[in-house]
């Protein structure tokens, strides 16, 4: 329940800093829902519904590819936004342009970060990057990078330059503001030694979008086969996961470890 609340709180804060500081300036969000902004903007239709529907088939993908706990979350998310950008009035909340984009960053970003420590995500890009992390060795950061790139050149072709540098600055606004609640640098790394190895794999491949490596192992003293699993995760993955891997096995030994640095293809979400 408190995940649940955290996320729907989180979401709400999204939905206000669109419609009271970026949608009246004309500013864009970084992912779908800046393309749901910006198609509100141009044609008479309601942002909320626009980024439920826009977010809807990469959610059905979600769940076929990622944790269902996970996405879970992240479809609560996405109805929380939603229902926020279509409940609450359209307002300017100030007339200065830049005040809006730094302040509907900051504001976007505390929302994002607080979904994030729920253990949950925003949805759009984020979902693609987390499929994409899990099949290919594509560099994640280019591509979300690329993609919010799209985003801000579109923006200054339909509303001018002006709207697009502070598009810009609002979409970096929100990635400080959201690496400094959700501390996504901290990182670690579980070794789990189980005699449950087939239902351990299958517990973290159902909620987890991370890859498990998985070796042999022997008991010194028991002389027993035991397998080790091994995985890396973010900081806020972690009680969750305690729980399951005690529901899972619990005569399971784990070890875990902070890690300094990961290299490779490690969604960061």
């Amino acid at each position: 329940m408190k995940n649940i609340l955290m996320i729907i709180i989180g979401s709400s804060l999204v939905g206000f800093a669109y419609n009271w500081l970026l949608i009246p300036h004309s500013i864009l969000s970084s992912g779908l829902s800046g393309i749901a902004i910006m198609l509100g903007l141009m044609y008479p239709f309601d942002t909320g519904i626009l980024n439920f529907l826009l977010n809807l088939p990469l959610l059905i993908l979600g769940v076929m590819k990622l944790g269902k706990r996970f996405v879970g979350y992240t479809i609560l998310s996405v109805v929380a936004v939603s229902a926020s950008l279509y409940l609450v009035p359209q307002m300017e909340l100030t007339h200065e342009p830049l005040l809006a984009a730094l302040f509907g960053g900051v504001i976007t970003g505390i929302g994002i970060g607080i979904v994030f420590r729920a253990s949950g995500s925003s949805g759009g890009f984020d979902i693609i990057a987390m499929i994409l992390a899990k099949k290919t060795d594509f560099p994640i950061g280019a591509l979300l990078s690329a993609m919010n790139a799209v985003i801000v050149v579109a923006s200054g072709f339909i509303f001018g330059w002006d709207a697009a540098l502070m598009t810009l600055v609002t979409i970096y606004v929100t990635g400080k503001v959201i690496d400094a609640i959700h501390t996504t640098h901290i990182k670690l790394t579980l070794t789990i030694i189980t005699a449950k190895g087939e239902e351990m794999k299958n517990m973290l491949l159902e909620n987890l979008y991370r890859g498990v490596t998985i070796s042999d192992g022997v008991g010194a003293y028991s002389g027993e086969d035991r397998k080790i699993l091994m995985t890396v995760i973010t900081k806020y993955q972690l009680a969750e996961l305690k729980d399951r891997i005690q529901q899972t096995d619990p005569d399971a030994f784990v070890n875990i470890t902070q890690t300094t640095e990961v290299l490779g293809s490690f969604y960061k979400g």
